[in-house]
């Protein structure tokens, strides 16, 4: 297969491939005479959706954000169609700078650099909807993803009335330009890359979508408080450490106002729901292995019981 997938890429695009390594299994490392690419194969969004998406993420990287560039094909598309055991889209990135941090590397710099760029992000991602305000980038409730009644098994009671509480409260918020709008959906700190000077890159924006711009902080929060953490200090303090960082740093490029940041919490715990309803989503109940009953269960303890992650109380930025 891989020789096949080489062969057709070639035919595709101006590269020159000599090798593919599978990443995971929709994403290819390509060694090419000019270097290294990844391609990205898959039919997990629809043609309009994937190919806006591209042009997004096209429109920021030519107005100054560090996210990976887009080789055009031979026929200079940016979303070719490759025929495997049946059609896929693909696009071709060159390679991002920068390498993933090991957990004792994230500080408070580098932190606070990232909620520069998140900020940055959000503003350039305003003009590119003024400019483009037609395009198929689901809201974030109209993605499959946050059907978290479709998903949570009926028995779990407590938990779908959390579910349903929270996606109405959050669908509640006033919705405005400067609180609402495009954004990357999926910030962990695996789809961030720093180089030797700290300059961040942003990758993989496959679940971009218009949400509240808090929930990209909310999910780079959770990420590193998950992440990052290495023991060596209260675990509570340094979510609120970590919490001011990338929140003084967003602030310096896009305007949060109070009332969104004491939301954070808020959508912290959608965060953690939506990655519970993926467990159930996408994890064969029947054939569940030790870790992700534990994991399983560790989510709903959490969720049951309101446990926060993240206490703002006495956090001020």
């Amino acid at each position: 297969m891989n020789t096949k997938i080489l062969k057709l890429l070639n035919e595709i695009y101006p590269l020159q491939i000599t090798e593919i390594e599978v990443i995971t299994n929709e994403l290819y490392r390509c060694k090419a005479d000019k270097g290294q690419f990844y391609a990205r194969i898959t039919n997990y969004k629809s043609f309009d959706e994937q190919i806006d998406e591209i042009r997004y993420t096209k429109f920021l990287y030519e107005n100054g954000i560090s996210v990976p560039a887009v080789v055009p094909s031979l026929r200079h598309n940016l979303l070719e169609t490759i025929t495997l055991d049946k059609a896929y889209l693909t696009v071709m990135y060159e390679t991002a700078p920068g390498v993933h941090l090991q957990r004792k590397e994230w500080n408070s710099f580098i932190l606070r650099e990232l909620g520069r760029q998140i900020g940055k992000l959000h503003r350039v991602s305003r003009q590119y909807e003024q400019a483009f305000p037609e395009n198929h980038i689901n809201h974030w409730y109209d993605n499959e993803e946050y059907a978290f009644l479709k998903y949570i098994p009926e028995k779990e009671k407590k938990i779908r009335e959390k579910a349903a509480q929270l996606l109405n409260e959050i669908k509640g918020l006033p919705r405005g330009v400067m609180n609402y709008g495009l954004l990357h959906g999926d910030l962990c700190l695996e789809n961030v890359l720093v180089d030797k000077d700290s300059n961040i890159t942003m990758i993989d924006f496959q679940d971009c979508e218009k949400h509240f711009y808090i929930f990209d902080l909310a999910v780079t929060i959770y990420s590193a408080m998950e992440y990052s953490f290495t023991g060596n200090e209260n675990i509570t303090d340094y979510g609120r450490s970590i919490a001011a960082a990338i929140i003084i740093g967003y602030q310096e490029q896009h305007h949060l106002s109070q009332e969104m940041i004491d939301k954070l919490p808020l959508f912290i715990r959608l965060k953690e729901m939506f990655e519970y309803s993926l467990m159930h989503m996408y994890w064969n109940q029947d054939t569940l292995s030790e870790e992700q009953v534990r994991i399983m269960n560790h989510f709903r303890i959490k969720i049951e019981n309101n446990h926060t992650l993240l206490n703002l109380s006495e956090m001020y930025i």
